[in-house]
């Protein structure tokens, strides 16, 4: 009778254990503290500016295009062109979209440019609109040509977003106003087991690496802070929860497997004769 009772105990433990395995997670839901008609106050955001190491494509445009061509060095980009499809996790290919040339630039160490006809160009901490009226008031302002139309793009920037997401990668950050939403809608959502209120941003400002916490279901402070605009080479993580740090066992299953239901069975069927066994006796 003590075996027999021991069995039942043990079986209603397991049974309690799936169970609670099971549950569903309670945080993660977004957007939990507002409504439908909720008006939220965002940060300030932040246009990229450009930095040492950065490259720019910069296209110069004039009615003559024997002029143009003197501003332009024809040079193959990678972003510049028609969607190509994912390549790896999170990388994205392009390829040229005809034959035009596409003038590429990489700002060095001290934030200069060398630009055709118009020599060294201090660049660093202008946002794309101030780099492309600055060109072009230096273009007319030297009557070498008349009103001219300058693009600037950023070829190298991007975000990198690991941990818990379906597709962690680094994705491109081509546009100034991209937020962590932005982020992670790319990298496919948040897995089940992300923890969805410590969503960490590391961004290098100045000579500092600084880290902002996020949570993703307070909304009204989220909005607010200066991470949820993102900059280039911020470093997104997603932690796991603590359902997912005690999955991995010493045998490489875990509770989600059907390896580790089979042991478990097997465990049961094991118990079960054991105990018959002793019963009878």
């Amino acid at each position: 009778m003590r075996f027999k009772n021991a069995f039942i105990y043990g079986s209603s433990a397991l049974l309690l254990l799936s169970v609670a395995s099971c549950k569903a997670p309670s945080d993660v839901t977004y957007f939990q503290d507002i409504d439908s008609n909720a008006i939220l106050q965002t940060a300030k955001s932040q246009p990229l500016t450009v930095k040492p190491g950065d490259r720019l494509s910069i296209v110069v445009k004039t009615k003559d295009p024997a002029v143009s061509d003197l501003f332009n060095l024809p040079v193959y980009s990678t972003r510049i062109g028609q969607y190509n499809g994912n390549r790896g996790e999170g990388q994205r290919l392009y390829t040229s979209n005809g034959s035009e040339g596409v003038a590429s630039y990489t700002v060095d160490s001290k934030g200069d440019i060398d630009f055709p006809l118009l020599g060294l160009l201090h660049v660093a901490g202008m946002t794309r609109d101030g780099l492309s009226g600055y060109i072009k008031g230096e273009i007319m302002g030297r009557d070498l040509a008349k009103d001219p139309n300058v693009s600037v793009e950023f070829l190298n920037t991007g975000v990198n977003v690991l941990g818990e997401v379906k597709a962690p990668g680094r994705y491109d950050l081509n546009r100034d106003e991209m937020t962590i939403f932005d982020a992670i809608s790319m990298a496919g959502d948040l897995t089940i087991t992300g923890v969805r209120d410590k969503v960490r941003v590391i961004r290098k400002e100045g000579d500092s690496v600084n880290t902002y916490t996020l949570n993703l279901m307070d909304t009204k402070n989220l909005v607010q802070s200066p991470a949820y605009y993102l900059q280039q080479d911020d470093v997104i993580y997603v932690e796991p929860n603590d359902m997912r740090k005690r999955q991995a066992t010493v045998n490489g299953n875990n509770a989600l497997s059907t390896s580790f239901w089979i042991s478990v069975a097997g465990l049961i069927t094991s118990a079960v004769t054991t105990l018959g066994v002793f019963i009878k006796k």
